[in-house]
């Protein structure tokens, strides 16, 4: 089964800047879109942005302009570039396939934005 590892989050000041990485160990493009999403403490776990195997993307209208989604094919990783971070940007971001979530959810990867 494909495996799912999510990284690059961290602690940032609001108006920072970070970058995650989602590596998948096949290759799902193929098959599906994929999405990152993400799970702030008490709330149910929404969708951020997706991207297709054509490069096409959509954002969630809260991160829309300052989050970028992208993908590297040959490494099976895709990437959500997050600018102009919010204090309610803080949740644990994940990546799954889109529009369903097909495969296993990996660990996640902890964003924390404050002063």
């Amino acid at each position: 089964q494909v495996k799912l590892a999510e990284s690059g989050g961290g602690l940032v000041q609001p108006g920072g800047s970070l970058r995650l990485s989602c590596a998948a160990s096949e290759d799902v493009f193929s098959i599906s879109a994929m999405g990152w999403y993400r799970q702030a403490p008490g709330r149910k776990r929404e969708l951020v942005a997706f991207v297709t195997n054509e490069g096409f993307s959509t954002y969630a209208e809260s991160v829309k302009g300052r989050f970028v989604i992208s993908a590297d094919h040959a490494k099976n990783t895709v990437y959500l570039q997050m600018n102009s971070l919010k204090p309610k940007d803080t949740a644990v971001y994940y990546c799954n396939t889109w529009p369903t979530e097909r495969l296993s959810w990996g660990q996640g990867t902890q964003v924390t934005v404050s002063e």
